[in-house]
């Protein structure tokens, strides 16, 4: 192709609260003028951020530039709900039991954790940000009960332990009577999504990568033997191109109607104060996924991570256009505060601070789009909602395969189908919107 052309650039509905609860930083580093580099790589979330890591280790005098749209933390990888999970977790499925080979797949998210366990190390980003805490799948019905029941015997089959729950036991940890049981799993790392990422952002400065944010890529194209990346105020002459956008590769004209961009929502509460935590109980830390898919995540977070507060994320739209509409996020606000309120009685109709959108892109056949699209120009996108750890591995193998190196990592990604063709719109999107409607209502107690 050799010209791409960005149509559409970010589009965020909300704060990045992650972010905004850390405080203020520096002002942002914008490219204005020309550089080159022997690798560019576009977009600085989990997978770009990544990248670049794994290309200061394969090639160290290398010079590598991150070009960002936005502010580092801001975009999806501040939206996110800081899971990063090693088991199953299709978000496809009833009870997130995956459809391909769990063992390979457990596997790489667990190369994934210990990558991100070991830029934590390296650069000294304050561990409150990584807790290798586990999570719990919260089940309020007797259907999300099976939904577990089911789960954990799929999990015994893979030789993986988990641990059922009662409901005094969910009591105790969440200070909620909502939940009937739970599945505890260990090897869930609890993010601090955005203290994460601007710590390994920090940490790659100070190796050398170049990282320029506000400076959103409006396109690039191939000019004798390099790549010209050209942003709004500047440009880089690059010899290769490292797309880790993930829905927003569709923007550049790559795996057009093959991707279903999809928006989850999120609430977050204003800093408990000392009568308010008596009143909720439970424990300070801790994350509850939905043992139905289409249920809603629940998760406490204390002084360490960002102060006490709990966050509440539901509902979902798909929207083609790449940005969620102001009207999606006042319903999906109005549905977290009743979520929230039939969950912590004690609490009800406390305030939100913050209520945000975040982008997920997914594809028909769950996989990912992480290869070379032609010579000198390399994806690590598609995460299917599994952006932390998915979004690791993707910048991992993209990274390498610019490279010309292989791994466990390449040859899972190299061995995935193309993305199945998405049904024309408009049906695609009324369709797609009615059925998430329609699941919700189903995994409303969830």
């Amino acid at each position: 192709m050799s010209a791409y052309t960005a149509r559409t650039l970010p589009v965020h509905r909300g704060p990045a609260a992650w972010s905004a609860i850390l405080g203020a930083r520096p002002p942002a580093q914008v490219l204005d003028g020309d550089l080159t580099a022997d690798f560019t790589i576009v977009g600085a979330g989990f997978a770009g951020l990544s990248a670049a890591r794994r290309l200061t280790q394969l090639q160290p005098d290398a010079r590598i530039v991150v070009l960002e749209a936005g502010r580092v933390a801001e975009g999806a990888a501040g939206r996110n709900s800081g899971f990063m999970i090693d088991l199953p977790h299709d978000l496809a499925s009833d009870d997130y039991a995956g459809a391909g080979d769990d063992k390979v797949m457990i596997a790489l998210n667990r190369q994934a954790i210990a990558f991100a366990r070991a830029a934590v190390e390296q650069y000294g980003i304050d561990p409150n940000f990584f807790d290798p805490a586990g999570k719990v799948n919260g089940a309020a019905s007797a259907a999300g009960h099976a939904h577990n029941v089911s789960y954990a015997q799929h999990l015994e089959t893979l030789g993986e332990t988990s641990n059922m729950l009662d409901p005094q036991q969910m009591l105790d940890l969440t200070g909620s009577h909502h939940y009937r049981s739970g599945l505890y799993t260990p090897g869930t790392v609890m993010l601090q999504p955005a203290g994460y990422i601007r710590g390994l952002a920090a940490g790659l400065v100070g190796d050398g990568v170049g990282l320029y944010e506000n400076s959103a890529v409006t396109g690039f194209e191939k000019q004798g033997g390099t790549w010209q990346v050209q942003t709004q105020r500047g440009s880089v002459s690059t010899g290769a191109v490292i797309l880790t956008v993930n829905g927003h590769l569709e923007s550049f004209g790559i795996e057009r109607d093959r991707l279903m961009q999809l928006f989850l929502f999120a609430a977050m509460t204003p800093e408990l104060d000392a009568d308010a935590l008596t009143l909720l109980g439970g424990q300070p830390r801790w994350g509850v996924t939905p043992s139905d898919p289409m249920g809603t995540t629940m998760r406490r977070i204390d002084s360490g991570q960002g102060g006490n507060r709990v966050i509440t994320r539901t509902c979902a739209a798909l929207r083609p256009g790449m940005a969620a509409t102001t009207r999606d996020l006042a319903r999906a606000s109005k549905v977290m505060q009743r979520k929230f309120d039939q969950r912590f009685p004690q609490l009800a109709g406390i305030e939100m601070e913050y209520h945000w959108a975040g982008h997920l892109c997914l594809s028909l056949n769950s996989v990912s789009v992480t290869r070379e699209i032609e010579p000198g120009v390399y994806s690590g996108c598609v995460q299917n909602g599994l952006g932390t750890a998915r979004g690791t591995l993707t910048g991992i193998a993209a990274a390498e395969r610019a490279c010309t190196q292989s791994s466990d990592i390449t040859g899972y990604f190299e061995a995935e189908d193309q993305p199945k063709r998405l049904p024309p719109q408009p049906f695609r999107e009324i369709g797609a919107n009615a059925v998430l409607r329609w699941k919700e209502w189903k995994a409303r107690d969830e």
